[in-house]
């Protein structure tokens, strides 16, 4: 369209292009061929006007249909996830009311695993209810000036007994003066889950390591540990919403399949990039980066 416009344009001024003046057209067929040419000029014009319509609607629709698609995988897997703590309960607590004979014993083992059941729905329905806040309603989370160093330091206390049963040490290595602008509970749901899920999958004995250099406008953060890590294959999906490597063990230990896309959508929250890597020495390491302002 361009060309036929710049030719139409050459045409009315010079008629031809060895000519030097503003001269009107003395043929007949000068004003047909430039009929022509803009008649050429608005076809196309018209066409390409709809095909990009077409294009846009098109990609419109397949978006739809993607968002669709992954609303509705993540209604399934969100209900297969609440079954199995929602039966667990309901078996307990049938089981309690139906036999009054039981003994005080085995009626406190229900309990104590109903609970833990109940402890599990609680911390999925918080993890799916923490994504949705950053999918739908980020505009409403509120940021702050957050001490990374002295959050990090609580987390450390808070896991200080389920790291001595596993035989673990935690390594802090972050500068004390570390400070973000961001939203402290996101921020210490980064920090957590990737704690927890050392704590559940990188085996006994194995060290943590977290440590921070600090760059033009954020801070580089890196975390790993020297633990059994995960096959290659596995990398690309770990952040994927309910993706376990190994789904029995996984939800044995608690897991609700969402800490780390939980990590992954809190980092791209505070305008950060996070990548994972199996070394060669083993384990996992996370890297990932906060903007300080």
């Amino acid at each position: 369209m361009v060309i036929f416009l710049a030719y139409a344009v050459v045409f009315i001024l010079f008629e031809d292009y060895d000519r030097k003046f503003i001269m009107p057209f003395n043929e007949v067929s000068d004003w047909h061929l430039l009929l022509f040419s803009l008649v050429v000029m608005a076809g196309l014009g018209f066409l390409l006007f709809h095909y990009a319509k077409r294009m846009d609607e098109r990609i419109s629709r397949e978006q739809a249909e993607k968002e669709s698609r992954i609303r509705r995988e993540l209604t399934q897997n969100i209900a297969h996830e609440l079954k199995t703590p929602v039966a667990s309960i309901l078996g307990y607590t049938d089981t309690i009311l139906e036999s009054p004979h039981i003994t005080d014993e085995v009626k406190h083992q229900f309990i104590v695993r109903t609970n833990a059941q109940a402890r599990r729905l609680t911390t999925l329905l918080h993890d799916i209810s923490t994504l949705n806040r950053m999918d739908y309603a980020h505009d409403m989370i509120t940021k702050e000036r957050v001490n990374v160093a002295a959050l990090v330091a609580d987390i450390v206390q808070e896991t200080t007994f389920e790291l001595s049963r596993r035989e673990m040490t935690l390594h802090n290595y972050l500068p004390q003066d570390i400070v973000v602008n961001g939203n402290y509970s996101l921020i210490y749901s980064i920090f957590r889950n990737l704690v927890d899920n050392a704590i559940s999958h990188a085996g006994q004995g194995t060290v943590i390591e977290v440590g921070a250099q600090p760059q033009h406008d954020y801070w580089q953060f890196t975390f790993k540990d020297n633990g059994t890590g995960i096959a290659a294959e596995h990398l690309p999906r770990i952040f994927e919403r309910f993706y376990r490597v190994d789904k029995g063990r996984s939800r044995d230990l608690g897991g609700t399949g969402l800490g780390l896309a939980i990590v992954k959508n809190a980092v791209l929250f505070h305008g950060g990039t996070i990548s994972v890597s199996s070394p060669a020495t083993g384990g996992l390491a996370f890297e990932f980066t906060l903007k300080r302002r």
